[in-house]
């Protein structure tokens, strides 16, 4: 039945009316420069950055120009008593949890803790003036703290070389800015892509289990703690040290604030109304544990206290930076990796805000304006700031309007260096440790890596191997598993494309993939094959072997069934959406196979760039003109009598 979907008088009628695609208006070959041109400005350009600039006189283009770099001076011309009001009590919330969390902060970088407050107070407010986003708060996070920290340690003693130490961390925090703005001004913010959503997953996960692991020294008030951060040598050390290390006051403090501060995040979930006891939780937990040490005098019973910490505002450090030596290649390595974490995590957080808000953010303007404030602070005494999750929650359920939350977070902190550092000098590491604890717990998602596994086991394997090398080797071990299991599923699917076997639906013209649909039936005498992808120099030699091994397997199954053998190979091309002179010439290859086998080649409508480039080729002569179809039911149409009559 299926070898005459068109009765002989139908298909002689029809055939008179198939289309081929040379008879539609082909472009002429001249139109190829024009499509490397639209294929260059949309490869780099997924929007046009200079279409508010067209017709528009030149005071009005400086103008855009200015907005453009500084979106304040956009929102700005709106913003009210009423936006000021919710950025207000958003700015205070936000301090009041980025406080103590800067102190703990740097210490996961090895720094004293006077540099985590100094990176919450400049970089917010360059980012207030240069961002595009409302709800990210910006300052030192728990993960790119532990990875600078990391980092650093392997150049220099944080102890032993404190000031060295101190001045690669500059050097880093100017390089992590550099990388940043670059990306951002040549427009190649899609790098960060290339780190897949589950190898995030995972790399955050285990970090948060080896940050977690790290406050065990303060938490239990362990002094000789080992350096190396896998949970072996971590597990070690706390157990080694368990007859003569651990503090048994510093240990009720802590699982007592630690108590706490879960009891209150999980209240301010549990009720959104109360997020904000969830936000000034940790403050709390500050004042109350500095109070009882300093009543108790428990520092002198062993409880490890923050002691000095230095009053006043970021001192300049442009002279700390390296510019020349073997310490600036080491600081542009350092800065590299941990401006890209920095910006994959700034950027993800302001996508997820914008979209609940439902408005844009530029990437790109991001990158500038994190790299532009990063710059800006390794010169004043800053490390590496990005945006906060846990803080831009805070700042999103606060209420926040604009990035002038930011600016009043500043504000504070720059109050709390000038007047209010000799209040923390008695404040528990305990507490600190306890607070890190608590905040690094929900960057842990079980249930996004459920979904992964659900979904797609080879991003599972990403999100795992990322997750298991952090945890059982290191910070960098994770990010390189992470990184090479992002970039070899990249190159499986683009050198690997999927091919599919195409029947027809009973009753319709309409041609789908068998496998999907079972109840489709295939043409006898023809075999019809889908690409799935486009043909490149690095799959075009695996796509020829793989039709040409679909063609032997049916034949054989064929032959084996008495059934007609097959005179057709028609290749369903809409899919593919570009080919190059390696895919051109693999179909050539293609070609002179098939006719040693007696099978003629068939294409159906390959898109406006694929065939200037077979004509450009002359590839059509080759296989002749009247072989290229708009569909494949019109390569069908034309094909099946032929089948009709050698039947």
């Amino acid at each position: 039945m299926d070898s005459k979907i068109f009765s002989s008088s139908e298909s002689q009628s029809q055939r008179q009316n198939v289309p081929y695609i040379h008879k539609v208006g082909i472009p002429p070959k001249q139109n190829l420069l024009k499509e490397f041109k639209t294929t260059v400005k949309e490869t780099l350009f997924s929007d046009d950055p200079l279409r508010p600039f067209k017709d528009q006189p030149k005071s009005r283009q400086f103008m855009l120009g200015l907005q453009a770099i500084f979106p304040i001076l956009d929102w700005g011309r709106s913003y009210n008593l009423k936006k000021f009001r919710g950025d207000l009590i958003s700015g205070l919330t936000i301090a009041s949890l980025c406080i103590p969390q800067d102190i703990g902060y740097s210490r996961l970088a090895f720094l004293p803790p006077q540099y985590g407050l100094y990176s919450s107070f400049v970089p917010p407010l360059i980012y207030a003036f240069m961002g595009s986003s409302r709800d990210i708060a910006i300052g030192p996070v728990a993960v790119v703290s532990l990875l600078l920290g990391t980092l650093l340690q392997n150049e220099f003693d944080p102890v032993k070389n404190a000031n060295e130490y101190r001045r690669l961390a500059f050097t880093a925090t100017f390089f992590a800015g550099i990388t940043q703005a670059t990306l951002g001004v040549l427009r190649l913010g899609f790098l960060i892509d290339f780190l897949s959503h589950a190898a995030v997953v995972g790399f955050m996960g285990g970090a948060a289990i080896t940050i977690a692991l790290q406050q065990l020294k303060g938490f239990l008030g362990i002094k000789h703690f080992t350096k190396n951060t896998d949970i072996i040598s971590v597990m070690k050390s706390v157990f080694g040290s368990i007859d003569h290390g651990w503090n048994w006051q510093t240990i009720v403090i802590g699982a007592s604030f630690l108590f706490f501060l879960l009891s209150a995040k999980y209240l301010g979930k549990k009720n959104k109304k109360l997020f904000w006891v969830s936000a000034i939780a940790p403050l709390i937990s500050v004042i109350l544990s500095t109070l009882f040490v300093y009543i108790s005098h428990a520092d002198k019973e062993g409880v490890a206290i923050v002691k000095h910490i230095e009053k006043g505002i970021n001192p300049p450090s442009v002279n700390e930076i390296y510019f020349s030596g073997e310490n600036l290649l080491k600081g542009f390595r350092i800065g590299t990796v941990a401006g890209m974490i920095a910006l994959t995590e700034a950027v993800a957080i302001g996508r997820t805000f914008a979209s609940m808000k439902d408005y844009q953010v530029d990437g790109n303007k991001e990158m500038i304006a994190l790299g532009t404030m990063n710059v800006v602070g390794s010169m004043t005494s800053c490390y590496v700031a990005t945006g906060s999750f846990s803080r831009s929650a805070v700042n999103y359920m606060a209420g926040c309007q604009t990035a002038v939350s930011n600016i009043v977070m500043s504000l504070v902190v720059f109050l709390t260096l000038k007047f209010l550092t000799p209040l923390f000098e008695y404040t528990p590491n305990a507490i600190l440790s306890s607070i890190i604890i608590s905040a690094v717990i929900g960057l842990i998602d079980y249930e996004a890596v459920i979904l992964i596994w659900k979904i797609d086991k080879f991003d599972f394997v990403a999100c795992m191997g990322a997750f298991l090398g952090v945890v059982f080797a290191s910070v960098e071990i994770g990010l390189l598993i992470a990184v090479s299991i992002s970039f070899a599923k990249i190159l499986l699917q683009v050198t690997r494309p999927r091919t599919a076997i195409l029947g027809r639906i009973p009753m319709t013209s309409v041609y789908r993939n068998i496998q999907q649909y079972p109840e489709a039936n295939k043409v006898p005498g023809a075999l019809i094959l889908r690409v799935d992808s486009a043909i490149y120099f690095s799959n075009s030699n695996y796509i020829k072997e793989r039709i040409l091994r679909w063609l032997t397997e049916e034949e054989d199954h064929l032959r084996t069934t008495y059934q007609p053998r097959i005179q057709f190979l028609i290749i369903e091309m809409s899919p593919v959406t570009d080919i190059d002179t390696s895919g051109i010439h693999a179909f050539e290859e293609l070609y002179r196979s098939l006719v040693k086998r007696d099978v003629q080649l068939v294409l159906a409508n390959p898109g406006t760039l694929v065939i200037d480039k077979l004509y450009a080729s002359g590839f059509p002569d080759l296989i002749g003109e009247n072989k290229i179809f708009l569909t494949v039911a019109d390569a069908v149409l034309t094909c099946s009598p032929k089948i009709v009559q050698e039947v």
